[in-house]
Protein backbone atom coordinates (compact mmCIF):
# COMPACT_ATOMS: atom_id res chain seq x y z
CA UNK A 1 0.00 0.00 0.00
CA UNK A 2 1.40 3.59 -0.87
CA UNK A 3 2.38 5.61 1.99
CA UNK A 4 -0.16 8.16 1.41
CA UNK A 5 -3.15 5.40 0.91
CA UNK A 6 -2.23 4.15 4.47
CA UNK A 7 -1.69 7.73 5.73
CA UNK A 8 -4.75 8.72 4.57
CA UNK A 9 -6.42 5.58 6.06
CA UNK A 10 -5.00 6.38 9.41
CA UNK A 11 -6.59 9.79 8.94
CA UNK A 12 -10.15 8.15 8.62
CA UNK A 13 -10.10 6.68 12.05
CA UNK A 14 -9.52 9.63 13.35
CA UNK A 15 -12.32 11.28 12.03
CA UNK A 16 -14.32 8.75 12.62
CA UNK A 17 -13.33 8.07 16.56
CA UNK A 18 -14.05 11.87 16.75
CA UNK A 19 -17.45 11.33 15.12
CA UNK A 20 -18.00 8.34 17.49
CA UNK A 21 -17.34 10.91 20.65
CA UNK A 22 -19.22 13.98 19.05
CA UNK A 23 -20.48 15.55 22.20
CA UNK A 24 -23.81 17.00 19.78
CA UNK A 25 -25.32 13.49 20.43
CA UNK A 26 -25.70 11.40 23.57
CA UNK A 27 -24.50 8.13 22.34
CA UNK A 28 -25.35 4.71 23.93
CA UNK A 29 -23.14 2.03 23.02
CA UNK A 30 -25.55 0.59 20.79
CA UNK A 31 -25.64 3.48 18.75
CA UNK A 32 -22.06 4.00 18.52
CA UNK A 33 -21.53 0.22 17.60
CA UNK A 34 -23.85 0.54 14.79
CA UNK A 35 -22.58 4.08 13.44
CA UNK A 36 -19.49 2.71 13.34
CA UNK A 37 -19.98 -0.41 11.45
CA UNK A 38 -21.78 1.68 9.14
CA UNK A 39 -19.39 3.79 8.48
CA UNK A 40 -16.67 1.00 8.19
CA UNK A 41 -18.53 -0.91 5.53
CA UNK A 42 -19.81 2.27 3.40
CA UNK A 43 -17.21 5.50 3.52
CA UNK A 44 -14.05 2.86 3.60
CA UNK A 45 -14.86 0.32 0.71
CA UNK A 46 -14.40 2.05 -2.49
CA UNK A 47 -11.18 2.73 -4.61
CA UNK A 48 -10.93 5.87 -2.32
CA UNK A 49 -10.42 8.10 -6.12
CA UNK A 50 -11.58 10.98 -5.29
CA UNK A 51 -10.41 11.68 -1.76
CA UNK A 52 -6.85 10.50 -2.88
CA UNK A 53 -7.08 13.34 -5.43
CA UNK A 54 -7.41 16.09 -3.12
CA UNK A 55 -4.06 15.84 -1.78
CA UNK A 56 -2.51 14.65 -5.10
CA UNK A 57 -3.99 17.92 -6.20
CA UNK A 58 -3.19 19.93 -3.29
CA UNK A 59 -0.09 19.13 -3.35
CA UNK A 60 0.58 19.61 -7.54
CA UNK A 61 -1.03 23.35 -6.95
CA UNK A 62 1.21 23.89 -4.03
CA UNK A 63 4.63 22.82 -5.66
CA UNK A 64 6.47 21.48 -2.60
CA UNK A 65 6.26 18.76 0.04
CA UNK A 66 3.27 19.09 2.43
CA UNK A 67 3.64 20.12 6.05
CA UNK A 68 1.83 17.27 8.61
CA UNK A 69 -0.71 19.38 9.29
CA UNK A 70 -1.36 20.21 5.79
CA UNK A 71 -1.45 16.59 4.66
CA UNK A 72 -3.77 15.56 7.57
CA UNK A 73 -5.93 18.68 6.27
CA UNK A 74 -6.19 16.94 2.57
CA UNK A 75 -6.86 14.12 3.93
CA UNK A 76 -9.95 15.19 6.20
CA UNK A 77 -11.60 16.95 2.88
CA UNK A 78 -10.23 14.19 0.65
CA UNK A 79 -12.55 11.83 3.78
CA UNK A 80 -15.56 14.60 3.23
CA UNK A 81 -15.78 13.69 -0.47
CA UNK A 82 -15.69 10.00 0.47
CA UNK A 83 -18.51 10.54 2.81
CA UNK A 84 -20.71 12.14 0.11
CA UNK A 85 -19.69 9.11 -1.78
CA UNK A 86 -21.06 6.91 0.88
CA UNK A 87 -24.26 9.13 1.47
CA UNK A 88 -25.22 8.87 -2.25
CA UNK A 89 -24.79 5.11 -3.02
CA UNK A 90 -26.69 3.63 -0.05
CA UNK A 91 -29.68 6.02 -1.20
CA UNK A 92 -28.56 5.18 -4.88
CA UNK A 93 -28.74 1.44 -4.16
CA UNK A 94 -32.23 1.77 -2.15
CA UNK A 95 -34.06 3.60 -5.45
CA UNK A 96 -32.50 1.27 -7.80
CA UNK A 97 -33.70 -1.62 -5.68
CA UNK A 98 -29.54 -3.03 -6.45
CA UNK A 99 -28.39 -5.85 -5.05
CA UNK A 100 -24.57 -5.77 -4.54
CA UNK A 101 -22.03 -2.85 -4.17
CA UNK A 102 -17.97 -3.20 -3.57
CA UNK A 103 -18.46 -7.15 -3.25
CA UNK A 104 -20.95 -7.11 -0.88
CA UNK A 105 -24.67 -6.76 -0.56
CA UNK A 106 -25.40 -3.30 -0.32
CA UNK A 107 -25.68 -1.25 3.39
CA UNK A 108 -30.15 -1.59 2.98
CA UNK A 109 -29.73 -5.52 2.21
CA UNK A 110 -27.83 -6.46 5.20
CA UNK A 111 -30.04 -8.19 7.95
CA UNK A 112 -31.00 -5.75 10.49
CA UNK A 113 -30.27 -2.89 8.08
CA UNK A 114 -33.32 -2.50 5.77
CA UNK A 115 -34.29 0.95 5.42
CA UNK A 116 -32.85 2.48 8.80
CA UNK A 117 -30.32 2.57 5.43
CA UNK A 118 -32.26 5.73 4.71
CA UNK A 119 -31.32 7.14 8.16
CA UNK A 120 -27.76 6.09 7.79
CA UNK A 121 -27.53 7.93 4.61
CA UNK A 122 -28.84 11.31 6.04
CA UNK A 123 -26.08 10.64 8.99
CA UNK A 124 -23.29 10.27 7.02
CA UNK A 125 -24.42 13.72 5.13
CA UNK A 126 -24.60 15.57 8.25
CA UNK A 127 -21.18 14.13 9.53
CA UNK A 128 -19.60 16.39 6.22
CA UNK A 129 -20.30 19.62 8.44
CA UNK A 130 -19.20 18.00 11.90
CA UNK A 131 -15.82 17.59 10.33
CA UNK A 132 -15.29 20.57 8.22
CA UNK A 133 -16.59 22.80 11.36
CA UNK A 134 -13.71 21.06 13.87
CA UNK A 135 -10.86 21.25 11.03
CA UNK A 136 -11.77 23.87 9.05
CA UNK A 137 -13.45 26.76 11.22
CA UNK A 138 -11.36 29.83 11.18
CA UNK A 139 -9.64 28.82 7.81
CA UNK A 140 -10.10 31.92 5.50
CA UNK A 141 -11.83 28.99 3.00
CA UNK A 142 -14.62 27.61 5.33
CA UNK A 143 -17.30 29.06 4.37
CA UNK A 144 -16.71 28.83 0.68
CA UNK A 145 -15.67 24.74 1.44
CA UNK A 146 -19.14 24.42 2.85
CA UNK A 147 -21.04 26.02 -0.29
CA UNK A 148 -18.74 23.75 -2.65
CA UNK A 149 -19.96 20.84 -0.64
CA UNK A 150 -23.70 22.49 -0.42
CA UNK A 151 -23.72 22.84 -4.35
CA UNK A 152 -21.82 19.36 -5.21
CA UNK A 153 -24.68 17.70 -3.43
CA UNK A 154 -27.66 20.13 -4.97
CA UNK A 155 -26.48 19.23 -8.42
CA UNK A 156 -25.89 15.34 -7.40
CA UNK A 157 -29.26 15.31 -6.27
CA UNK A 158 -30.67 17.24 -9.31
CA UNK A 159 -28.74 14.68 -11.73
CA UNK A 160 -30.40 11.69 -9.91
CA UNK A 161 -33.88 13.26 -10.33
CA UNK A 162 -33.38 13.19 -13.71
CA UNK A 163 -32.04 9.46 -13.69
CA UNK A 164 -35.06 8.50 -11.61
CA UNK A 165 -37.69 10.21 -13.73
CA UNK A 166 -36.97 9.05 -16.89
CA UNK A 167 -37.47 6.02 -15.88
CA UNK A 168 -41.28 6.03 -14.49
CA UNK A 169 -42.87 2.91 -14.38
CA UNK A 170 -45.89 3.33 -17.10
CA UNK A 171 -44.03 5.99 -19.75
CA UNK A 172 -41.33 4.40 -20.44
CA UNK A 173 -39.90 5.25 -23.99
CA UNK A 174 -36.60 4.62 -25.12
CA UNK A 175 -37.46 7.36 -28.13
CA UNK A 176 -37.24 10.14 -25.02
CA UNK A 177 -33.41 8.85 -24.89
CA UNK A 178 -30.35 10.81 -26.86
CA UNK A 179 -26.63 11.88 -26.00
CA UNK A 180 -28.04 15.34 -24.27
CA UNK A 181 -29.80 13.97 -22.11
CA UNK A 182 -27.32 11.30 -21.04
CA UNK A 183 -24.79 13.87 -20.84
CA UNK A 184 -27.27 16.24 -18.34
CA UNK A 185 -27.41 13.15 -15.94
CA UNK A 186 -23.78 12.16 -16.25
CA UNK A 187 -22.93 16.02 -15.67
CA UNK A 188 -25.08 16.49 -12.61
CA UNK A 189 -25.40 13.45 -10.57
CA UNK A 190 -21.62 12.01 -11.10
CA UNK A 191 -19.01 14.44 -12.67
CA UNK A 192 -19.11 17.75 -10.14
CA UNK A 193 -18.88 16.17 -7.46
CA UNK A 194 -16.54 13.13 -8.84
CA UNK A 195 -14.09 15.14 -10.44
CA UNK A 196 -14.84 19.19 -10.19
CA UNK A 197 -15.16 18.41 -6.04
CA UNK A 198 -11.81 17.01 -5.52
CA UNK A 199 -9.99 20.01 -7.29
CA UNK A 200 -12.28 22.67 -5.88
CA UNK A 201 -11.14 22.11 -2.79
CA UNK A 202 -7.61 21.68 -3.62
CA UNK A 203 -7.98 25.37 -5.23
CA UNK A 204 -9.55 26.32 -2.08
CA UNK A 205 -6.76 25.25 0.15
CA UNK A 206 -4.03 26.98 -1.84
CA UNK A 207 -6.01 30.13 -1.34
CA UNK A 208 -7.49 30.16 -4.96
CA UNK A 209 -11.12 30.99 -5.94
CA UNK A 210 -12.65 27.79 -8.10
CA UNK A 211 -14.99 30.25 -9.91
CA UNK A 212 -11.57 32.06 -11.72
CA UNK A 213 -10.79 28.57 -12.97
CA UNK A 214 -14.08 27.78 -15.31
CA UNK A 215 -12.07 26.43 -17.96
CA UNK A 216 -10.46 23.59 -15.45
CA UNK A 217 -13.98 23.36 -14.05
CA UNK A 218 -15.36 22.32 -17.78
CA UNK A 219 -12.44 19.95 -18.88
CA UNK A 220 -12.79 18.19 -15.44
CA UNK A 221 -16.71 17.61 -16.03
CA UNK A 222 -16.03 17.02 -19.34
CA UNK A 223 -13.68 14.13 -17.95
CA UNK A 224 -16.70 12.97 -15.93
CA UNK A 225 -19.16 12.23 -18.85
CA UNK A 226 -16.12 10.54 -20.73
CA UNK A 227 -15.49 8.26 -18.55
CA UNK A 228 -18.54 6.85 -17.11
CA UNK A 229 -19.42 3.59 -15.42
CA UNK A 230 -22.07 2.56 -18.04
CA UNK A 231 -19.64 0.65 -19.73
CA UNK A 232 -18.64 -1.33 -16.96
CA UNK A 233 -22.50 -1.66 -15.83
CA UNK A 234 -22.96 -4.17 -18.73
CA UNK A 235 -19.54 -5.01 -19.51
CA UNK A 236 -17.37 -5.37 -15.84
CA UNK A 237 -17.81 -8.55 -14.15
CA UNK A 238 -19.00 -8.74 -11.38
CA UNK A 239 -16.12 -9.51 -9.66
CA UNK A 240 -14.22 -7.02 -10.98
CA UNK A 241 -16.48 -3.91 -10.07
CA UNK A 242 -17.77 -5.18 -7.19
CA UNK A 243 -21.42 -4.68 -8.01
CA UNK A 244 -24.14 -6.64 -10.66
CA UNK A 245 -24.89 -4.33 -12.93
CA UNK A 246 -28.57 -2.66 -13.12
CA UNK A 247 -28.49 -0.34 -16.05
CA UNK A 248 -30.88 -2.70 -18.23
CA UNK A 249 -33.22 -3.97 -15.93
CA UNK A 250 -33.70 -0.67 -14.30
CA UNK A 251 -34.20 1.38 -17.93
CA UNK A 252 -31.57 3.49 -17.46
CA UNK A 253 -30.39 6.17 -20.15
CA UNK A 254 -26.93 4.58 -20.83
CA UNK A 255 -24.47 5.68 -22.83
CA UNK A 256 -24.95 2.03 -24.37
CA UNK A 257 -28.30 2.05 -24.99
CA UNK A 258 -28.39 5.85 -26.58
CA UNK A 259 -25.92 4.24 -28.63
CA UNK A 260 -27.68 1.33 -29.81
CA UNK A 261 -30.94 3.22 -30.45
CA UNK A 262 -28.76 5.35 -32.82
CA UNK A 263 -27.12 1.98 -34.51
CA UNK A 264 -29.42 -0.12 -34.44
CA UNK A 265 -32.33 -0.90 -37.75
CA UNK A 266 -35.89 -0.77 -37.31
CA UNK A 267 -35.98 -4.44 -36.01
CA UNK A 268 -33.46 -4.34 -33.75
CA UNK A 269 -35.09 -1.36 -32.30
CA UNK A 270 -38.20 -3.12 -31.93
CA UNK A 271 -35.69 -5.78 -29.76
CA UNK A 272 -34.64 -3.06 -27.74
CA UNK A 273 -38.63 -1.56 -26.54
CA UNK A 274 -40.01 -5.37 -25.92
CA UNK A 275 -36.74 -6.37 -23.56
CA UNK A 276 -34.84 -3.05 -22.56
CA UNK A 277 -36.21 -2.42 -18.50
CA UNK A 278 -37.28 -5.37 -17.71
CA UNK A 279 -36.38 -7.38 -14.78
CA UNK A 280 -35.87 -10.93 -16.81
CA UNK A 281 -32.60 -11.90 -16.96
CA UNK A 282 -33.63 -13.71 -20.70
CA UNK A 283 -34.81 -10.17 -21.71
CA UNK A 284 -31.47 -8.69 -20.87
CA UNK A 285 -29.23 -11.61 -21.73
CA UNK A 286 -31.38 -10.49 -25.46
CA UNK A 287 -30.36 -6.75 -25.36
CA UNK A 288 -27.03 -7.85 -24.14
CA UNK A 289 -26.73 -10.23 -27.24
CA UNK A 290 -27.87 -6.98 -29.61
CA UNK A 291 -25.03 -4.71 -28.13
CA UNK A 292 -22.67 -7.51 -29.11
CA UNK A 293 -24.65 -7.28 -32.25
CA UNK A 294 -24.17 -4.21 -33.43
CA UNK A 295 -19.98 -4.34 -31.60
CA UNK A 296 -20.68 -1.61 -28.51
CA UNK A 297 -17.57 -2.70 -27.35
CA UNK A 298 -15.43 -1.47 -30.50
CA UNK A 299 -17.41 1.46 -30.87
CA UNK A 300 -17.18 2.70 -27.05
CA UNK A 301 -13.69 1.64 -27.17
CA UNK A 302 -13.24 4.08 -30.30
CA UNK A 303 -15.67 7.01 -27.84
CA UNK A 304 -13.26 6.82 -25.04
CA UNK A 305 -10.20 6.54 -27.19
CA UNK A 306 -11.35 9.96 -29.13
CA UNK A 307 -12.09 11.49 -25.84
CA UNK A 308 -9.13 10.94 -24.07
CA UNK A 309 -7.16 13.04 -27.34
CA UNK A 310 -9.63 15.66 -26.80
CA UNK A 311 -9.41 15.82 -23.32
CA UNK A 312 -5.36 15.78 -23.59
CA UNK A 313 -5.75 18.18 -26.17
CA UNK A 314 -7.86 20.89 -23.65
CA UNK A 315 -5.36 19.99 -20.57
CA UNK A 316 -1.99 21.21 -23.16
CA UNK A 317 -3.77 24.10 -24.02
CA UNK A 318 -3.85 25.43 -19.95
CA UNK A 319 -1.46 28.10 -19.10
CA UNK A 320 -0.55 26.82 -15.72
CA UNK A 321 1.92 23.75 -15.68
CA UNK A 322 0.45 22.82 -12.16
CA UNK A 323 -2.85 22.75 -12.81
CA UNK A 324 -1.66 20.57 -16.12
CA UNK A 325 -0.51 18.06 -13.74
CA UNK A 326 -3.57 18.49 -11.72
CA UNK A 327 -5.66 17.39 -14.75
CA UNK A 328 -3.20 14.75 -16.33
CA UNK A 329 -2.74 12.78 -13.06
CA UNK A 330 -6.54 12.72 -12.82
CA UNK A 331 -7.29 11.69 -16.40
CA UNK A 332 -3.94 8.61 -15.75
CA UNK A 333 -6.14 7.45 -12.59
CA UNK A 334 -9.69 6.85 -15.17
CA UNK A 335 -8.66 5.89 -18.60
CA UNK A 336 -9.19 2.32 -19.48
CA UNK A 337 -9.85 1.53 -16.21
CA UNK A 338 -11.55 -1.83 -15.40
CA UNK A 339 -13.71 -1.17 -12.15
Amino acid sequence: MSDMKSKFLEVYSVLKSELLHDTAFDFTDNSRQWVERMLDYNVTGGKLIRGLSVIDSYKLLKGEELSDDEVFLACALGWCIEWLQAYFIVIDDIMDNSDTRRDQPCWYKVPKVGLIAANDAVVLRNHIPRILKKHFKGKPYYVDLLDLFNEAEFKTACGQMIDMITTIEGEKDLAKYSMPLHHRIVRHKTAYYSFYLPVACALLMVGENPENHTDVKSILIDMGIYFQDDYLDCYGHPDVIGKIGTDIKDFKCSWLVVKAMELANEEQKKLLYENYGKDDPACIAKVKKLYNILNLQGVFEEYESKSYEKLITSIKAHPGKAMQAVLKSFLAKIYKRLK
